[in-house]
């Protein structure tokens, strides 16, 4: 694969009426295949009583929508019946596939006592041969995490295999999604698998990446670095590491749909509002 890096800060965008960053798409970097999008959202401090932000249910077909909670609990619910509250350091991975209605927000013990929030939000496309397979979904707790240390650092490893440690979230793609926690003077060396492609978003902390400087105030996206690769951070730093293999699929995007073209998108919201992708109450019961 060319090696073509792309280095750039994070923007912010608006969604609704909620501020936060998104990496990927950006300008010039439409998307990281088979990434099609990333939200950086918070962190977000309420008071006791307020509701930093509440996600209520919607649809989703044609890629798996993931979350890594940085700071504060979540609620997941879906329409397959799945209720689980996500910590500080947890994933949550949904399969869309054919479709599925879920939605995420703070806990009532969370708004009871306030506090702060800070997540990832991740789509990783589906194969168009996996778009329309059964819905599913995954979460792990802290217990269930496996974690590589080096120098200073841990990494959380979610999703395929970093440095011989492997993830416990069962993939559809091949790829390998990881959170690494770095003490100043940390350090993570690795190699990424051939033919994949890379991004690498610093989430907070300030560090050099091949000696390339990551100080733009926490919020620097890299993306398709080929081969092997060190971080060292300078600060107290978090980084998102993915990689994937990349479909080559044509990509179209209306909404909570990824498909590959505008009919199917077409019948997703036909579907959806059939009730075809399952049903769910408004608020938690």
């Amino acid at each position: 694969m060319k090696n073509e890096v792309f280095s750039g800060p994070s923007p912010e965008v608006m969604m609704g009426n909620i501020r936060l960053k998104q990496p990927l798409p950006q300008h010039d970097l439409e998307e990281v295949d088979p990434f099609v999008l990333v939200h950086h959202y918070g962190p977000f401090t309420s008071e006791p009583g307020e509701t930093p932000m509440d996600l209520g249910p919607h649809p989703h077909r044609g890629f798996e929508p993931i979350t890594i909670l940085i700071q504060g609990e979540q609620l997941h619910r879906d329409s397959l019946g799945n209720r689980s509250v996500v910590q500080a350091g947890e994933i949550q991975w949904t399969t869309a596939g054919r479709g599925i209605l879920h939605s995420e927000g703070p806990t009532a013990e969370f708004i009871e006592k306030g506090g702060t929030l800070e997540g990832l939000q991740i789509w990783l496309n589906l194969a168009q041969k996996d778009k329309m397979i059964q819905p599913n979904y995954q979460h792990l707790s802290l217990d269930q995490i496996n974690y590589f240390k080096a120098q200073n650092s841990q990494l959380s490893v979610y999703a395929g295999e970093f440095n011989g440690v492997k993830g416990g979230i069962k993939t559809v793609n091949d790829v390998n999604i990881g959170l690494l926690s770095m003490e100043k003077q940390g350090s993570f060396s690795w190699s990424i698998p051939e033919g994949h492609k890379s991004f690498i978003y610093l989430i907070s902390g300030a560090g050099r990446l091949n000696e390339q400087v990551l100080d733009l105030t926490g919020t620097r996206t890299i993306a398709n670095i080929n081969g092997p690769f060190e971080i060292r951070a300078e600060e107290v730093s978090q980084v998102l590491i993915m990689t994937g293999k990349p479909h080559g699929d044509k990509v179209v995007q209306w909404g909570p749909y990824v498909m590959n073209s505008q009919s199917e998108v077409l019948e997703a919201m036909r579907d959806f509002q059939m009730g075809k992708m399952g049903f769910m109450t408004a608020h938690d019961e």
